[in-house]
């Protein structure tokens, strides 16, 4: 079994893509609880910290939602580097920049060890629908 990385309670983990999902920005927070460099993470797609548990349907919401301008919150098992993983509470916010380019901007705390509990087992349903 893989080792999960509990956030700090103080932890925020906050990164920036463009509208493609490619990461632009990543602060000390999600480089440190993802096991990356900042230089790893730079231009890479943001699904690189995506672990194989999410179920389809939780991105597809996150995704219709933030395309349409909308804000998206909810709860992401992302993968480490190194093999491990950690459980986060999501807000996405879309933005259009002065110069016209979109993006969004992902802030991310921890969750309740209920609300982990509660999620990990509505996206083991999920995935076993898929």
């Amino acid at each position: 079994m893989k080792k999960e990385i509990v956030l700090d309670s103080h932890a925020f983990l906050v990164s920036e893509t463009d509208d493609k999902g490619i990461i632009k920005f990543a602060n000390d927070d999600f480089c440190n609880t993802a096991g990356y460099e900042l230089d790893e993470l730079m231009g890479q797609p943001h699904s690189m910290v995506r672990h194989r548990d999410m179920p389809k349907a939780a991105f597809k919401s996150l995704w219709d939602t933030v395309r349409k301008g909308n804000i998206w919150s909810g709860y992401v098992k992302n993968a480490t580097k190194n093999g491990g993983y950690y459980w986060v509470y999501a807000t996405v916010f879309p933005f259009q920049s002065h110069d016209g380019t979109k993006g969004y901007l992902s802030c991310r705390r921890k969750p309740s060890q209920e609300e982990i509990l509660e999620h990990h087992n509505l996206y083991k349903e999920w995935k076993l629908a898929e």
